[in-house]
């Protein structure tokens, strides 16, 4: 065994990666539908900090991955989160959050006021309970040191188990009914034109009578496919392509036009054919669909835009990222030239601007350190997890400023922030280890007994007030619990599950953002009360 330790604290990156290597393997093992996921990186690096103390990397490669998490989690949630600010639905779920945060905040109190639990220990209950990583940074650097790494560790499974028990229980006994989805985010249908108080109206009178969910993108006329323009004057026995996102949007778009067709327009690639293109040139990148110009391409239309696994409907102000996939409707000899235009190789699935990453993660840092001065309080940072976060939502929002593209394709972004993550949990386990057997053998009963409430006690809230007094969906009650109070990917992985629908999805991502920046200024307030012993 000395042997061991010796070669580990003597080759500490090699021990890092070995920590990260074997917590993966230990996360993918599932237990009932149950596993630690990533989070058991942080065990198995409090177990070689255990075992090898002087193994442990430098802090500041653990602040690096951090800020790779944080920066690509904003990256991607940025739009979400402004709309969570501004939609009457964004606000009530983003208060039900808070509310929720506040709970838990209560019952930390309780903790250190009645129990007389260590401020450090709190703060690491409420990070481990809440899962919220940038909450632990926080209250690591709040604290000065590493001890609530700690309560971190002891609150983190039932920071998974609780939220994930509730939703089952929830889902048992409140029996919702849902309408299933109907595809991956685009619906297609084909409708001929029989109305009288269309025919003979402009193409753009009809455009402005349909739902908004409704995309027409081919007009077929004397048999024979064309481009939609607004100066288009419909005939009887014309027939539309329309994209909707469900079938009731494009239900009522029949009801409007006419008859349903099968066929006429699919089947015919004479005058206009579907190309598939990647979006892999970053002149393309942060261009709206508005904006959209194929150079040699006059007339084209764009049918959907895949992102990731799901279809968009194309609206105006949709703004491609790297890695979009384009579906779109033109001529045949215009291949050529549309794939000139948008790069199409596969690699923008994972490329991105290292120079804007660069930039937009040293504003976030810059803001993280600036002292922010709270009356009564002292002053309080948003830190290396807060400052990168709030910037990157803020570039996600504006996705392109001049030639600088903020955004990166999904896939490149999960690949950044999990490894980023990966350091960080590694690293902080790593430091925490050999305090980590100590702290559990004299408060680890206390220690459990707070971290499940902390979490139990406001996903319960949660619920019960999203469902009994906001009367939301359930589905979407089921993404603002984990998104606003659990945050962690596994909780909305299992309540997708339960529901047959996306907007589970859609509300988590709309409370996230907020809810992480909620957990990072919340768990600095509670330190700055109780003190920092």
């Amino acid at each position: 065994m000395e042997t061991v330790r010796t070669f580990l604290e003597q080759q500490s990156l090699l021990s890092m990666f070995l920590v990260i290597a074997l917590g993966y393997a230990i996360g993918s093992v599932n237990i009932r539908g149950f596993n630690l996921g990533i989070g058991a990186v942080l065990f198995v690096g409090l177990g070689v900090g255990m075992l090898a103390p002087k193994a442990a990397p430098p802090a500041l490669l653990g602040s690096l991955g951090l800020v790779m998490f944080v920066y690509g989690i904003g990256i991607q949630y940025g739009k979400q989160f402004f709309s969570g600010l501004t939609s009457p639905f964004g606000l009530k779920v983003n208060a039900l959050a808070l509310a929720s945060h506040l709970v838990a905040l209560g019952v930390c109190y309780v903790a250190y006021a009645f129990f007389s639990v260590a401020p450090a220990h709190v703060a690491g209950l409420f990070a481990g309970a809440l899962t919220s990583t940038p909450a632990l940074q926080a209250a690591i650097g709040a604290a000065g040191n590493n001890d609530p790494a700690l309560g971190y560790s002891v609150a983190y499974p039932f920071g998974l188990i609780a939220p994930i028990l509730c939703i089952y229980f929830a889902n048992v006994l409140l029996k919702p009914k849902l309408a299933a989805a109907t595809g991956t985010g685009v619906e297609l249908r084909e409708i001929v034109v029989r109305n009288p108080q269309v025919i003979g109206r402009p193409l753009s009178e009809l455009t402005a009578a349909l739902p908004s969910g409704v995309h027409i993108f081919v007009v077929r006329q004397a048999r024979q496919n064309c481009v939609p323009t607004p100066e288009i004057v419909l005939n009887k026995d014309d027939v539309l392509a329309l994209a909707g996102e469900s079938e009731d949007d494009l239900e009522k778009a029949r009801l409007l036009i006419g008859e349903s067709a099968v066929g006429r327009i699919t089947k015919d690639r004479v005058n206009l054919d579907y190309f598939r293109l990647f979006v892999s040139k970053a002149s393309v990148v942060g261009v709206s669909l508005a904006d959209l110009q194929i150079p040699g391409v006059p007339e084209f239309s764009v049918m959907h835009v895949r992102r990731g696994d799901a279809d968009l409907l194309p609206r105006p102000d949709l703004v491609l990222e790297f890695g979009d996939r384009v579906g779109v409707m033109a001529k045949r000899e215009a291949r050529d030239a549309m794939r000139a235009h948008f790069g199409d190789s596969i690699k923008g699935t994972a490329e991105f601007s290292y120079v804007s990453l660069g930039v937009g993660m040293a504003l976030g840092v810059l803001l993280g350190v600036l002292p922010i001065p709270v009356p009564g309080l002292g002053t309080l940072s948003l830190g290396v997890a807060g400052g990168p976060l709030l910037v990157a939502l803020i570039l996600s929002r504006f996705g392109r400023t001049g030639g600088w593209v903020w955004t990166m394709p999904l896939s490149a972004n999960l690949t950044l922030r999990n490894f980023g993550l990966t350091i960080f949990l590694a690293q902080i386990g790593m430091v925490s280890g050999p305090k980590f057997i100590a702290t559990v053998q004299q408060l680890g009963p206390l220690f459990l007994a707070v971290g499940a409430a902390i979490i139990l006690i406001p996903v319960l809230f949660n619920l019960f007030v999203g469902h009994f007094l906001l009367r939301l969906r359930f589905d979407d009650l089921l993404g603002a619990n984990a998104g606003g109070v659990g945050g962690n990917p596994a909780i909305l992985a299992f309540a997708s599950k339960l529901v047959p629908t996306d907007r589970t999805d859609i509300t988590y991502a709309t409370t996230f953002p907020a809810a992480t920046i909620t957990k990072i200024i919340l768990v600095q307030i509670m330190l700055a009360m109780m003190g920092k012993s």
